[in-house]
């Protein structure tokens, strides 16, 4: 009996033993288990792609400059030269309704006549100067100025013998600075092209001027030579 109780204390023993043997693994898992938490760690790193920016070739905008287009086209006229193109081009266009005018308006024949004759010889004039402003790359007025057109106003009020008295005069008064400006230019000019345009225009400007002479001075028409076209 007592060799039974011997025994099985002994197997309680070892049972204990094996008992407490395996319940120090179980904090082991626990610890190990925890780890994994820092595994989402790694995936921070991803915003590597940041590098993206690179693309800052953005500077493709520097082209704009380009407007740096320089007018090398038109032609280089001193202000002289072209101060000329454009006075001959509003007194040439005043030529040519002032002549309108008087074709319509006038009492005698000679300044029916003449004003008629102005229309003509000023537009073939007109036309020979446009196409010497396009060459040189001038724009021409599109109005006769401020003078001529109060002259135009003032005759446009007049009639009869008036008209005709007032209408002379002032195709006096404007073909003798006409003839002296182109004169001026003919010789002083420092464009080769305006200044034969001047020279070539100049013989119909002081045959202008004598007939108007002679309209207005019968009597003095012999000191002046007009020409046989004269009504």
């Amino acid at each position: 009996m007592s060799n039974f109780k011997i025994f099985s204390t002994g197997i309680v023993a070892i049972a204990l033993s094996l008992a407490t043997g395996c319940t120090p693994t179980t904090p082991h898992d626990q610890t190990t288990s925890e780890a994994p938490s820092a595994v989402p760690v790694q995936g921070t790193e991803s915003p590597s792609p940041t590098d993206s920016p690179t693309p800052s070739p953005t500077d493709s905008p520097t082209p704009s400059p380009t407007p740096s287009a320089t007018p090398s086209g038109r032609n280089n006229l001193s202000s002289s030269d072209r101060q000329f193109i454009t006075q001959a081009a509003q007194d040439g266009l005043a030529e040519v309704q002032l002549g309108q005018l008087a074709s319509q308006r006038g009492v005698s024949d000679a300044v029916k006549q003449f004003g008629q004759h102005m229309v003509e010889d000023h537009t073939q004039v007109n036309n020979q100067l446009k196409s010497l402003a396009v060459q040189k790359g001038v724009t021409l007025p599109t109005s006769i100025g401020n003078k001529n057109q109060q002259a135009k106003q003032s005759l446009s009020k007049l009639s009869g013998a008036k008209f005709d008295r007032q209408y002379l005069n002032q195709m006096l008064q404007a073909h003798e600075k006409d003839v002296s400006a182109f004169q001026t230019e003919a010789q002083q000019g420092q464009d080769a092209d305006v200044k034969a345009f001047a020279a070539q225009s100049l013989p119909t400007l002081e045959e202008h001027l004598q007939q108007v002479r002679a309209i207005v001075n019968p009597g003095t028409s012999t000191s002046t030579p007009a020409p046989t076209t004269t009504p």
